[in-house]
């Protein structure tokens, strides 16, 4: 097994003015409690703790400090340096990430003010860190030292996170497996085996039709509720839906690493989805149900159980792997969702399964020698038409920063 650590970065987005207060206060505390044990030249925990006691911060932050302080007495710094550039710093048992993938911004970060008060912000991770944060939210990556910075008046959130990962033997010989994401079926999976006849394909047929379902579900039943004035019974039925899809999802993407795994060498190629989105034009009902596909969340959730089993992923271009014959090369069409019906009269294959004929295609195009080796996605896969941007809530707020926390982030 090998270890890998990646620090992660989150910008907050847009805290309101309460937040953005608390935040300050939360800087210019560290600052001078750092300041000021620096100045005392502590080189112990316990003289460090002696002098950082006596500051309005959290026990994560004094933590933190503790063990900081002793490791720059005697160091080339000085109190000017220190308290100008070095960002707040927690120990890992303080912060805590919650995911909402319902809402236009997915990530939200708890951050400790005082002892008996915490901070929920909504944030921004880095898109191509997005496995990373899937991993640590589903408790595959530990978190590590967190840190918070202002830079001009932005704000940030690092989170230092490690993985074990297999270190897997590989030989000459590859197997590509194309991965295709869909509406009819989940996931699908297909290989060709040494004759290069497609093998061993695996749909999610049954885990596809109950995301749509809960989807329709969510979208309905809240949008009801809303009507009604109902906003604090849509937000948790919603919250409860969307838990149990990305249950779904998490099954599914395991299943699939799971699969590659029996193969000798696997390759797990997927599209590369980047403007996905914007790409995808198909009326206002049907842009609803496969803009709120997780593509990002699943690409991201495959790369890093990938990683966890010593697995490569490449990406290759999505463009006509549906409606190329896997078999010629020929343009066909998919008279219904499930089937693909190649147009070359000269070819052997009238009708196929479409999913995994899509599938093969990604397959065969990293065999041909094109793939993407990083893919570049937008971090917001959610569906945001129907969806009521809630976030959580700060302990200790009334009623009224309450009120101006929900109004400033509703959608």
């Amino acid at each position: 097994m090998t270890e890998l650590t990646e620090t992660l970065e989150l910008k907050l987005v847009e805290p309101n003015a309460h937040k953005h207060r608390k935040l300050c206060e939360t800087k210019q505390a560290y600052q001078d409690a750092l300041e000021a044990a620096f100045n005392a030249n502590c080189t112990t925990q316990s003289a460090a703790n002696d002098v950082v006691v006596n500051y309005d911060l959290s026990g994560y932050a004094k933590n933190a400090l503790k063990k900081y302080v002793p490791q720059l007495c005697g160091g080339s710094y000085d109190a000017k340096e220190l308290h100008d550039d070095h960002p707040v710093r927690f120990t890992n048992e303080g912060p805590k990430l919650d995911h909402k993938p319902q809402n236009a911004i997915e990530w939200y970060v708890k951050i400790p003010h005082h002892d008996d008060y915490h901070l929920w912000l909504p944030a921004q991770p880095n898109p191509e860190q997005r496995e990373w944060l899937e991993a640590l939210h589903a408790g595959d990556a530990k978190m590590g030292k967190c840190r918070l910075f202002d830079r001009d008046g932005e704000w940030y959130f690092h989170i230092v996170a490690t993985r074990d990962v297999e270190e897997r033997e590989t030989s000459s010989a590859e197997t590509p497996i194309g991965v295709d994401i869909g509406e009819a079926s989940l996931l699908t999976v297909c290989h060709r085996d040494e004759r290069g006849s497609p093998t061993a394909p695996n749909l999610w047929n049954d885990e596809g039709k109950a995301v749509r379902q809960l989807r329709e579900t969510y979208f309905t039943a809240t949008r009801r509720l809303q009507q009604r004035g109902s906003e604090r019974i849509a937000e948790s039925y919603g919250d409860e839906l969307w838990r149990h899809i990305d249950h779904i999802l998490h099954t599914v993407t395991s299943e699939v690493v799971a699969y590659a795994d029996q193969f000798e060498n696997p390759v797990l190629v997927l599209e590369d989805l980047t403007h996905i989105r914007e790409n995808m034009d198909y009326g206002a009902f049907m842009n609803r149900r496969l803009h709120g596909w997780g593509f990002a969340k699943m690409h991201a959730q495959i790369r890093y159980k990938a990683a966890e089993k010593g697995i490569r992923v490449e990406t290759v271009n999505p463009s006509y792997t549906s409606k190329t014959c896997h078999c010629c090369g020929e343009t066909g069409y998919r008279p219904k969702q499930a089937t693909f019906k190649c147009s070359n009269s000269a070819c052997w294959v009238s009708e196929y399964q479409a999913d995994v004929n899509a599938a093969l295609n990604i397959a065969d195009r990293y065999l041909s020698g094109e793939s993407h080796s990083r893919e570049h996605t937008s971090g917001d896969d959610s569906a945001e038409e129907g969806g009521r941007l809630t976030v959580p809530q700060d302990s200790q707020a009334d009623a009224d920063t309450q009120q101006e926390t929900l109004g400033t982030y509703a959608s």
